[in-house]
């Protein structure tokens, strides 16, 4: 009897020890399983970069499914977080096929403001400090990005846009977004606008140059529908309109008057 009861009680003293290696084995499994856990939580949302050379065009797929063209010499940075998507438009155009998701705004940074959405399509142009926005479908909020000083902020609809000048002044008109667009398919829609700005635009889309010549010519307007095959067949068409003529240069084309 005295055997049996010493036998109960060193088991007794032994048994917090058992329950102690358990209840410790259990919190180093915990550790671990936090050690591997925890890395993915806490990791930053990658960031993928893209960017274009002169004539170049990509279409890209995001993993939301939303869809960006990106137009010649232009270059995009895409964060897609849990919270939020985050673009910036560095110099370059645009053209993005937002996918709704309610949770989640789409924001496109550009030219000091920030376009946000949720679903929409629209084109974003960012050249030179000068900012263009232009709504085809849903809407889009344009803010800057520094609001102080009261700056305010614009909602754009379908069929309208909105210029913002390297000064700051803005100019709100209704278009028609496809002819915005139209880069897309190889054409490029003037209604009332410089010749310095089209042949700027025209040097993005091929890697021969134009070069004007006499200053003056660059404030001649154009209105029209510029097919973008080649430069020379380019400016063949535009000498048919304008006072201009062409001549070969080391860069590529010289443009000059009648």
């Amino acid at each position: 009897a005295e055997l049996a009861a010493e036998s109960r009680r060193a088991s007794l003293r032994r048994a917090p020890t058992r329950r102690w290696l358990v209840a410790g084995g259990g919190f180093a499994i915990a550790a671990a399983l936090a050690v591997t856990v925890l890395p993915g939580l806490l990791a930053q949302p990658a960031t993928e970069t893209y960017v274009t050379g002169k004539g170049q065009h990509q279409r890209i797929a995001l993993a939301d499914g939303s869809v960006v063209d990106l137009n010649a010499e232009s270059r995009l940075s895409v964060t897609l977080a849990r919270s939020e998507r985050r673009l910036v438009l560095g110099d370059g155009e645009a053209i993005f096929d937002v996918a709704h998701d309610g949770r989640r705004p789409f924001t496109v940074a550009a030219a000091g403001h920030v376009v946000r959405v949720v679903g929409t399509q629209f084109d974003v142009r960012s050249r030179q400090g000068e900012l263009t926005v232009t709504v085809a479908r849903g809407k889009v909020q344009v803010r800057p990005v520094d609001a102080a000083g009261g700056a305010r902020a614009y909602s754009l609809t379908a069929g309208q846009r909105m210029d913002v000048a390297q000064d700051g002044v803005v100019a709100l008109r209704a278009v028609d977004p496809q002819e915005v667009f139209s880069w897309r398919a190889g054409r490029l829609v003037y209604r009332n606008r410089p010749l310095a700005e089209v042949v700027a635009d025209l040097n993005r889309q091929f890697v021969e140059q134009i070069e004007i010549g006499d200053p003056d010519l660059g404030k001649i307007e154009i209105t029209g529908v510029i097919v973008l095959d080649d430069p020379k067949s380019v400016m063949s068409r535009l000498s048919l309109m304008l006072p201009v003529r062409t001549v070969p240069s080391e860069r590529g084309l010289l443009l000059l008057r009648k």
